[in-house]
């Protein structure tokens, strides 16, 4: 799975917990794009969370 080349976010471990409260591990995955971003004037292909996105840390080409 990908990190964010810009905030380093990734995925996250955790636990399903049933009705009768056993336990399984579980996995969220970030919701990170392939994007094409301007960088020093230079387009380049990035692993961007939607959240940098959003708010506007990355300039898309």
């Amino acid at each position: 799975m990908a990190k964010c080349d810009i905030c380093g976010k990734g995925v996250h471990f955790g636990n399903n917990v049933s009705h009768s409260h056993r336990r399984s591990n579980r996995i969220w995955k970030s919701n990170i794009k392939n994007v094409k971003c301007n960088v020093n004037g230079v387009s380049k292909r990035m692993h961007v969370c939607t959240n940098c996105l959003k708010s506007g840390k990355v300039e898309r080409a």
